[in-house]
């Protein structure tokens, strides 16, 4: 049987164009030559690029020197891969901010196929390393971020504007002087549609996205839109998470003001506007465990606690109230916290704490209009008082306005003595110390009332006072013959009540410095009155 060979399809289109199996070697050398050529080209123009491309960038950045150590040129495609670029402060060369070992940027196919020439950039695994030199250089130089050039930078090197931008394996790191770094890690971000070339009639078309690991185990996470084109600065509206944030990493940073963090951690949740119509921060809730904290007083740190409320003031001054900015916080709650506050002005240096804190707070705002906002703080003062705080606050119209009711109860004096010490020039080996308080702070007036009670409280112990002197020991009995004087005999106690009325003091006084004052002033200068007037009346006689 003859089997008879029939034509291919390709082959009776070749003969039917004319093409012999000859014509095609001479069809596909061509085309090999060219895309040889190509080859040759991107190989020979890379190195010119590299060296155009560098000047063009430092061309452009005001205080920063960038290196590109390579450049690779795709001719087929159009995309350009700049490779181990790293970026230094001129001012702080070493180490260098930034090191990226791949910038890659190409033409956003994805719009060209829509009719729109943008472009598409990848940085991918860049690496920011900021210490605190290099930050107080950035944040001392008169010229603005904005006006550094960065934008600029970014659009030489590609000619086309840019639509898509992300970030791949992204490591953020801040150095203090000392401390553990400040680390965000596996950070991932994309920006679409930043031409504004889709969705043109919205607030905000562009989509924003970022994931981030901060510090060891905490993770951020952002999901929301922006206007990348607006003026005067870029519009965001984001929603936001923060889960189980470690506190102590930013301890140097606490440090300046003159907090000192040991542990604790931090989650939240909220939306985020930033806009040059609108600014927002609203926090659905805040979740602080296991925080201990103190705030530490001396004498060489007075002057900046003070400049520091001063500025805390201004700044909730000027927020207070305003049309176009809302900050507001509808839940806060913090569990396990150990709270103090160190005074190493007093001699000798004493702290006083609470602990077992359990903070809860609501309906936070700036505005008037949002009501009233509560908090109701639980704990042990000393470790053994327990003690209840509930205070009410509203947004300041013509200054502080808020109402807090204090409440101490059967706390060991014996743990206070450092205090005792610092006040009444005394200590105790037992007894029991409560304080009740009511305040009412309006219109830049108080009203309200202090009231510090001992009870069954023992002075003088000869083995406690071996090593003092007699002069100490007489001292201290006397307080202790004092304390019998004033005994209320059914129930074994010393109190005094203190009426506080009157104004706040300086017109600008806000809300954090009064709580300050009220600390400083209606606890503890009011505890050891009762002692003061006896001893007085003692030497009188």
């Amino acid at each position: 049987m003859r089997i008879r060979r029939t034509d291919t399809g390709r082959s009776r289109w070749a003969r039917a164009a004319g093409f012999g199996h000859r014509h095609w070697k001479w069809l596909v050398i061509p085309v090999m030559v060219l895309v040889v050529a190509l080859i040759g080209l991107d190989h020979f123009l890379d190195e010119p690029l590299r060296r155009q491309m560098e000047g063009r960038l430092n061309a452009r950045l005001r205080g920063y020197t960038v290196t590109l150590r390579h450049l690779d040129f795709h001719v087929v495609g159009g995309s350009i891969d700049l490779l181990d670029l790293v970026i230094a402060q001129q001012a702080n060369p070493d180490p260098p901010v930034a090191s990226i070992p791949k910038l890659s940027a190409s033409i956003h196919w994805r719009e060209l196929l829509r009719g729109h020439v943008v472009a598409d950039f990848l940085v991918d695994r860049p690496t920011i390393h900021i210490n605190r030199r290099q930050f107080k250089t950035e944040a001392e130089d008169r010229v603005p971020v904005q006006a550094r050039g960065w934008q600029e930078a970014l659009e030489a090197i590609y000619p086309f504007k840019i639509n898509l931008f992300r970030v791949a394996q992204g490591d953020l790191m801040y150095v203090e002087e000392s401390g553990r770094p400040l680390h965000l890690r596996q950070v991932t971000f994309r920006a679409d549609n930043i031409r504004n070339i889709r969705r043109r009639d919205h607030t905000y078309p562009s989509s924003v996205w970022l994931e981030a690991i901060v510090f060891d185990a905490g993770r951020l996470a952002l999901d929301g839109r922006a206007d990348f084109l607006a003026e005067p600065h870029l519009g965001l509206r984001a929603n936001v998470a923060l889960q189980r944030l470690a506190l102590d990493y930013v301890k140097p940073v606490a440090a300046r003001y003159n907090l000192l963090i040991n542990q604790g951690t931090m989650s939240a949740n909220g939306e985020i506007e930033y806009a040059p119509w609108f600014k927002m921060v609203h926090l659905n809730e805040v979740r602080l465990d296991d925080l201990h904290v103190d705030f530490v007083h001396t004498p060489r740190t007075a002057a900046t606690e003070q400049a520091v409320r001063e500025q805390v003031g201004r700044a909730a001054e000027e927020a207070t109230n305003v049309s176009g900015l809302l900050l507001r916080i509808d839940r806060a709650y913090a569990s396990g916290a150990n709270v103090g506050y160190v005074n190493k002005a007093a001699n000798p240096t004493y702290r006083v704490f609470l602990t077992e804190a359990k903070l809860a707070l609501e309906n936070l705002s700036n505005h008037f209009t949002e009501g009233v906002g509560v908090a109701v703080l639980n704990g042990k003062f000393m470790g053994s008082g327990p003690t209840a705080v509930r205070a009410t606050f509203r947004p300041e119209t013509s200054g502080p306005d808020f109402d807090i009711d204090v409440r101490i109860d059967d706390t060991q004096l014996r743990a206070m003595n450092d205090l005792l010490r610092a006040y009444g020039k005394f200590d105790v080996r037992g007894g029991w110390f409560s304080f009740y308080s009511q305040l009412r702070i309006k219109d830049r007036q108080i009203v309200g009332y202090v009231k510090p009670l001992f009870r069954d409280m023992d002075v003088y112990d000869e083995r406690q006072d071996r090593d003092k002197s007699l002069f100490r020991k007489l001292y201290e009995g006397v307080v202790g013959g004092v304390a019998k004087l004033l005994e209320n005999t059914p129930r074994d106690e010393v109190a005094t009540k203190t009426t506080v009325t009157g104004p706040i003091g300086n017109t600008r006084t806000n809300t954090a410095e009064t709580i300050v004052r009220l600390i400083q002033n209606a606890f503890f200068q009011a505890i050891l009155p009762g002692f003061d007037q006896a001893l007085e009346r003692t030497r009188r006689a």
